[in-house]
């Protein structure tokens, strides 16, 4: 009870009492009326408007600051203003002793840490809210950064949540609409949320994948992960050689072409996004380092984001519509994918689309930003009850990341220029003539390879299984009934396909 007090006392200090509790839903008549009590002081001649919530959050600590950070990846849930808002969230706080660390380590890794490195840096070199960082070098001389999670931070988010699950309980009280809601729920999916980035071997399993997926990108990299150094809190991979994106004054020194890394990072985000559907979604300067060859190697994957094939392709249809002025082909790929209800006006959304594309049409491209053009047509596809997809928002915040860092190295980067070449070489790989039909082809043997098995589950469930030559005539009834329907279905795609 004492740590809810001292929540509630901080949160209403800061005036964010309210703007926490209107995130799931309208706010009762009784606590507006307190509000308005609250209200009643006289402004300080220094204060200036700023985010209340962020405000408070960074005064509760680190698991605080985890969450409202946890919370901004959820505009689906809280809005897209508070969600940008949050995103403001430092993660920098004092570090914990050297000497914790490495009881951590020592208890993770069950061996001594001179067993383990040759040598090991005290001070750490970075810390944030869940964890800090640490240079060492290991037994074979290799140098490496460990992260350790914060002592005591799994108990410290587990009170925290507790905490946000009574407001979530105090809302439901009062509120029907929060009724309807679920604040409880939303508190419970921003704890699985958390829940992973508690656990630094899912870190280091999204470092490996898209580690593997950027092999063939020769302007983009990711650290080695040592999984015999990485446990559940302590994750060590190979050390950066670089300079930071937010050093750019070094970087121009050290002699790096901006425009080259500029366009480098463009490039890779849009080839995770689009090739992968997996993208690292907290490419803020901090998490990025130019190195030899004008190649870019990010760190901190505690953020990523997934989308599927058929999102990918949704997308690229956009981006390309945009760049050819084809409104019908953005209008038709809502429709096609399911954004956008059959019973809304094609013509009508199509026009609205126009609305966005028209006004940008006679504008330089290096003028118009990609991640910009994406909020807006957000905000047009909710007037058409086009249901909220976190994945792309969560796409789109990041591709405004990417504009930010892409514009501040190089000023003159031409970001539809520099999206062209990726999206049109994706739309050609993965919705020209050969992509369909490879795709049909997949599908169609797919099926016909579950054929037999969704035959047997079918005669599993008759009461009377059939007797054997029944059988053999109900298999080669369906195997010519599907090989029919595929064969028809193949002639008529490559007859639409070449024509």
């Amino acid at each position: 009870m004492g740590h809810l007090i001292r929540v509630a006392f901080v949160l209403s200090r800061h005036d964010a009492l309210m703007d926490l509790l209107s995130l799931f839903g309208e706010q009762p008549k009784a606590l507006t009326r307190l509000r308005k009590l609250r209200n009643l002081k006289m402004p300080a001649p220094e204060d200036t408007p700023k985010s209340k919530l962020v405000d408070a959050f960074q005064s509760l600590g680190p698991s605080f600051i985890k969450i409202g950070q946890a919370m901004a990846t959820r505009p689906d849930i809280i809005g897209p203003d508070v969600a940008l808002d949050l995103m403001r969230l430092q993660d920098k706080v004092p570090p914990f002793p050297g000497n914790e660390a490495i009881r951590i380590i020592e208890e993770e890794l069950g061996a001594p840490l001179d067993e383990l490195f040759s040598d090991f840096d005290h001070e750490p070199v970075a810390a944030a809210s869940i964890a800090q960082v640490h240079f060492a070098t290991t037994q074979d001389g290799r140098r490496v950064a460990v992260k350790v999670l914060r002592p005591g931070i799994e108990k410290a988010f587990a009170r925290d949540l507790e905490s946000f699950l009574w407001l979530a309980r105090l809302v439901e009280r009062f509120s029907a609409k929060a009724r309807r809601l679920r604040p409880t729920s939303v508190v419970e999916t921003i704890s699985e949320t958390i829940a992973l980035e508690l656990d630094l071997r899912f870190e280091a399993a999204a470092a490996s994948e898209l580690k593997d997926n950027s092999a063939s990108n020769e302007n983009y990299t990711v650290p080695d992960i040592d999984w015999d150094l990485t446990s559940r809190r302590v994750l060590c991979t190979s050390l950066v050689d670089g300079i930071p994106f937010s050093r750019k004054a070094e970087m121009v020194t050290a002699g790096y072409d901006l425009k080259i890394l500029a366009e480098g990072l463009v490039h890779s985000f849009l080839r995770q996004a689009l090739y992968d559907g997996f993208f690292h979604a907290d490419l803020h300067q901090g998490n990025l380092f130019a190195c030899a060859g004008n190649k870019i190697t990010a760190i901190d994957f505690g953020i990523m984001g997934r989308i599927d094939k058929k999102t990918r392709r949704c997308l690229a249809e956009i981006l390309y519509g945009f760049i050819k002025q084809d409104y019908d082909l953005i209008a038709r790929a809502h429709f096609d994918i399911g954004y956008v209800p059959p019973d809304q006006s094609l013509e009508k959304f199509k026009q609205a689309i126009r609305a966005i594309g028209a006004p940008i049409a006679g504008k330089p491209v290096a003028e118009i930003s990609v991640g910009k053009l994406l909020a807006q047509l957000f905000e047009t596809t909710e007037t058409f009850n086009m249901q909220t997809q976190p994945q792309l928002i969560l796409l789109q915040k990041t591709m405004v990341t990417v504009e930010g860092v892409a514009l501040d190295l190089y000023a003159d980067i031409n970001m539809w220029e520099a999206s062209r070449p990726t999206i049109e070489k994706w739309m050609l790989d993965n919705l020209g003539p050969a992509a369909k039909i490879r795709d049909f082809t997949e599908t169609a043997l797919d099926t016909l390879g579950r054929l037999p098995k969704i035959l047997d589950h079918l005669e599993t469930l008759a009461n009377q299984p059939p007797p054997p030559a029944r059988r053999s005539r109900l298999r080669i009834f369906f195997y010519g009934l599907f090989g029919g329907i595929v064969g028809s279905l193949t002639l008529y795609f490559l007859y639409n396909s070449f024509n």
